[in-house]
């Protein structure tokens, strides 16, 4: 399992690493351990008899010298000499002149906290009272945190049972080489004074540390700062994490973002360090919103980097291989015939009886039955909506193999899924009809669709959808295109120039605006002919 613990370090990405289940594996580029951490503390020492000036322990200092109280002996006191009058010496040279250093009696510490928080918290990291020790992390980067038996009981049940239980440790030295010494230390200072210090270089392996020692109030503090800084970029490496720490809130969360965000998410880093599980799990979505053929450029993409991961030569039929079911996942009849000619067709990836079946699926009709999923994907929730230009309906409206065209803008951001088109005069006939969606100052084609529809003869209108929804944006120029192939159809007349749709539920509205699509448009406008409808989401 892949996983990057520095999700937020700057741009809240860096290189991946793994980890597996139960192990934590964050790099030191990322963690940088040798310094006062992210949770604000020196790093413990492996003395037995000194402790972080930063945990309480007062440093006095005259003419620019200073130490820390951690030294003093936690057992002095005035019956054993102790006292600020016995806690004054001189260096081995001293002479009459010479500097002497005071040190705080660590004995009375608990004179100066008020609360019995304030006093918990000065023994978090602290050798006073301790009476074990953590050795945390791997190799060098090993750090001895020293630790009270009673205080880990007290805010974790795995500390208590550790402790306490009926296989209870004896030993006062315990050996933790899978979690991070920063992560503990965040652990830690909960669990002595409820506050949370994590931080984009920490947040993972708290997470991992708090799930591990059974401290659901820390999770959930570590789950709501990942969900604050979730986007585009990050979605697909936090969706690793939810799953592998089986967060599925943060999870949903995740996989809601890729939806709106597909294109972003799939262009991000972490992506192709995703595993397989992952990758399936996104690609079986009904809901993601992007073109089939970037879906597949992103799967290629992931699989030479999972065939390096696995030393093979990225072949096609490594590729082929390492995708495994996810390749199936893509929707290739959704693509268009020249996407298809320019990049799965020739990427050696599918057999060649797939190629040859797909192009039959996109050159004949009927149809033939294909071994993918033709199922269109829509990015959208909520009810459908729909809107209806033309107040009367009349008859006959003739086809040469000029389009109809209407341009129109909107007030609100939308995805049209369709048109509802007229039919027949001469009753039940079929129609071949090729719709889309023109950006008006580009002239790009944002979405289309060859298909075709069955009328009854009626006045009705007849839905023709687009493959995929188109995203409309506020206050920009589209124009709507219909090239019908079929005898004489029924039109609309009486056209308005404004229609607004407002939401039962919410009172929401959408307002249309259309105009005349300059140009040869077989004599639709504003006011009569095609396109009668619109069909979008909100």
């Amino acid at each position: 399992m892949r996983c990057c613990v520095c999700l937020f370090q700057q741009s809240l990405q860096c290189s991946p690493s793994k980890m597996a289940a139960g192990e934590s594996n964050s790099r030191s580029s990322c963690l940088n351990l040798s310094n006062s951490g992210p949770l604000g503390n020196a790093p413990p020492s492996n003395s037995a008899h000194s402790s972080p000036a930063s945990n309480g322990g007062a440093v006095a200092a005259a003419g620019g010298m200073n130490r820390s109280a951690g030294n003093a002996n936690p057992r002095s006191g005035p019956e054993n000499g102790g006292g600020a009058e016995s806690a004054v010496r001189s260096t081995p040279s001293a002479s009459p002149a010479s500097v002497l250093i005071y040190r705080e009696p660590v004995y009375n510490w608990q004179a100066t906290k008020s609360t019995v928080k304030e006093r918990f918290a000065f023994l978090f990291n602290n050798e006073v009272l301790s009476d074990v020790h953590f050795l945390v992390g791997k190799g060098m980067g090993v750090q001895r945190i020293p630790a009270h038996r009673f205080a880990l009981a007290v805010g974790s049940a795995v500390f208590d049972a550790m402790f306490n239980g009926g296989m209870a440790t004896t030993s006062t030295e315990i050996e933790l080489p899978d979690v991070e010494p920063a992560a503990f230390l965040a652990l830690l200072k909960f669990l002595y004074s409820d506050e949370v210090q994590i931080g984009p270089e920490t947040v993972m392996t708290t997470l991992y540390t708090a799930k591990k020692y059974a401290v659901p109030a820390l999770e959930a503090h570590c789950v709501e700062f990942l969900k604050k800084n979730l986007r585009a970029d990050n979605a697909f490496m936090l969706l690793t994490q939810a799953r592998l720490f089986d967060e599925p809130q943060l999870a949903s969360l995740c996989l809601e973002n890729i939806d709106k965000n597909t294109a972003d998410a799939l262009a991000a880093e972490g992506f192709t360090d995703v595993d397989i599980d992952t990758l399936v799990a996104v690609l079986e979505r009904d809901t993601l919103g992007v073109r089939e053929v970037r879906l597949f450029g992103a799967a290629v993409r992931w699989a030479e980097a999972e065939a390096q991961r696995q030393q093979l030569q990225p072949t096609p039929e490594n590729k082929r291989r390492v995708l495994g079911k996810a390749l199936s996942l893509i929707r290739f009849p959704l693509m268009t015939i020249e996407e298809f000619a320019a990049g799965p067709a020739q990427s050696g990836i599918l057999t060649d009886r797939e190629v040859v079946s797909l192009f039959l699926h996109f050159t004949v009709n009927p149809k033939p039955h294909v071994e993918f999923i033709d199922r269109p994907r829509c990015c959208l929730r909520g009810k459908e909506c729909s809107i209806t230009r033309f107040s009367q309906v009349e008859s006959r409206w003739g086809y040469s193999g000029t389009s109809d065209r209407i341009r129109f803008s909107v007030n609100r951001r939308i995805f049209v899924v369709g048109f509802g088109l007229y039919g027949s005069i001469h009753g039940p006939t079929d129609y071949q009809v090729n719709i889309q969606i023109i950006h008006t100052d580009s002239n790009t084609v944002l979405g289309q669709n060859d298909t075709g529809f069955s009328c009854d003869g009626t006045a009705s209108t007849f839905r023709v959808m687009f493959k995929e929804p188109v995203e409309i944006l506020p206050s920009v120029n589209y124009i709507a295109c219909a090239t019908l192939k079929g005898p004489d159809s029924h039109y609309g007349t009486k056209g308005m120039r404004k229609v607004t749709h407002e939401a039962p539920a919410t009172g929401t509205k959408t307002c249309f605006t259309f105009c005349y699509a300059a140009g040869n448009n077989n004599g639709t406008s504003v006011e009569d002919g095609q396109i009668p409808e619109v069909i979008f989401y909100t």
